[in-house]
């Protein structure tokens, strides 16, 4: 039994956290709740662990032993691994896909201040 994965998997969240504060991307986005941001996180978090669930029902997916993880099992092949993997997994996509927002629309503006035109009117 280690921890090796798994403190690799909560110190990956905790970089993602420091982002996410920093820039102000997902827990603290202007305009945004909080427990908004939460929500969706836990409903991408609930469909891929429906995923995993139907998949290791169907006999698709399995466990394997290996000496860097914890060997806690939170249900028939379901590794605690995985949770803290797929919550990373969500919460990396709603980080890349506000900063990504952020990107374009700051291109948008920079381009609409260059050429005068309103940033909606740079899309078309």
């Amino acid at each position: 039994m280690s921890v090796v994965y798994l403190g690799l998997l909560l110190a990956a969240i905790g970089c993602m956290v420091l982002l996410d504060l920093r820039f102000r991307l997902v827990f603290r986005a202007p305009g945004v709740s909080p427990l908004r941001a939460a929500i969706v996180l836990v409903a991408g978090l609930v469909f891929f662990l429906a995923w995993d669930l139907a998949g290791i029902a169907l006999g698709i997916f399995f466990r394997a032993e290996n000496p860097v993880s914890t060997g806690i099992v939170l249900a028939p092949e379901l590794p605690l691994e995985e949770v803290v993997f797929l919550t990373f997994l969500c919460y990396l996509t709603l980080v890349l896909y506000t900063a990504t927002l952020r990107v374009i629309e700051s291109r948008a503006s920079a381009r609409a201040t260059r050429t005068g035109l309103a940033p909606r009117e740079v899309f078309r």
